[in-house]
């Protein structure tokens, strides 16, 4: 998806897919619960910024939503993620500070004018209140495994983890 504010996803992870020659379509972030209920969508694969030693996987906002969607329509979610993203000196999710990005982000796009120049508009009243967390955590429940370079981890999460890279 889109991945807003940022858009990571339509901006990186395409072009990612489309080196790659792999088939995709970008879709609107909010609309990968519509996409998994029709049943057009096989299984999830996400990356990460950090995960606990329990598997709670704390990454981009919104990764927790698609996780609860995906159990709720029994799609898989994976999370891809290297080694240095497992930090087994941090028991759970809970421990995981998220950090609060600046308001401008969420009421305000950026597009490029006539002349190709990016600019910067307002979507909503400058001044608007708004929040703007930069990460939320997926419970390890969720998950259905963790795709690392030391193989597929799978529940129980802090064995595999720690055998994997304790």
């Amino acid at each position: 998806d889109e991945t807003r504010p940022r858009c990571q996803g339509a901006r990186l992870t395409a072009w990612e897919l489309e080196m790659e020659g792999i088939p995709y379509s970008v879709i609107a972030d909010n609309a990968a619960g519509y996409y998994m209920h029709r049943g057009e969508i096989d299984l999830v694969i996400v990356g990460a910024d950090r995960i606990a030693a329990n598997g709670d996987v704390a990454n981009k906002i919104g990764t927790y939503e698609r996780a609860v969607v995906a159990k709720e329509n029994g799609i898989p979610f994976y999370v891809a993620a290297p080694k240095m993203t497992f930090d087994l000196k941090c028991p759970s999710g809970d421990e995981i500070e998220i950090e609060e990005r600046s308001p401008e982000e969420v009421i305000t796009a950026w597009g490029v004018d006539e002349e190709g120049n990016p600019t910067r508009v307002y979507i909503a009243k400058r001044g608007t209140p708004a929040k703007n967390p930069a990460f939320d955590v997926t419970p390890a429940k969720y998950i259905t495994a963790f795709i690392t370079e030391r193989g597929i981890l799978r529940p129980p999460y802090e064995e595999s983890i720690r055998r994997a890279f304790g």
